[in-house]
């Protein structure tokens, strides 16, 4: 059963230091509906003058949480050259930086020699991990949640490398 978005800006909403995600997928499935995906496969790109059109309801919970000074940092590992959706999801990532996230990119090839999780995670003030597993396609399927701090050890310590190898936003070019 999927998460809902509340539950998971609740979850947002009571964290204290950080956030951290790592992210290791070349594609995820976008739904046949998504406007955005379909328009900027037409060339629309989002406009960094108009905040009103960028990403709602994450962008605006992204400022909060930002706000009272926790700390969120997403890494990316990408395949070279990259995917369709990693370069629609790196035209609009400016918007995640304005809302208050950090964003690195590591091209897959250089993440050989790390230990790394199966899934994408998100780590929540070092402490509580949640899972998202995604099938063959890319879609997402469900989220595991687990507190064991040897798997959150493991993740907060893949989490660095990935952080200490990869290119920040602003010099990573694609």
């Amino acid at each position: 059963m999927a998460q809902s978005l509340s539950s998971f800006a609740d979850l947002f909403r009571s964290v204290e230091r950080s956030a951290v995600h790592l992210e290791m997928r070349d594609v995820y499935a976008i739904d046949d509906e998504d406007e955005g995906f379909a328009a900027w496969r037409r060339g629309h790109r989002l406009d960094p003058d108009d905040r009103e059109s960028w990403w709602r309801p994450w962008l605006g919970l992204m400022e909060e949480v930002t706000s009272k000074g926790v700390r969120v940092r997403r890494a990316r590992i990408v395949g070279e050259p990259p995917s369709e959706y990693i370069r629609y999801e790196q035209s609009f990532s400016f918007t995640n930086i304005a809302a208050g996230e950090e964003i690195r990119w590591l091209p897959r090839r250089a993440a050989s020699g790390l230990a790394l999780p199966g899934n994408d995670f998100w780590l929540f003030d070092g402490k509580l991990v949640q899972f998202n597993v995604f099938d063959g396609e890319g879609r997402w399927i469900h989220t595991d949640q687990t507190e064991d701090q040897e798997v959150a050890g493991l993740c907060s310590d893949a989490f660095e490398a990935v952080w200490e190898r990869a290119t920040p936003h602003d010099t990573y070019t694609l």
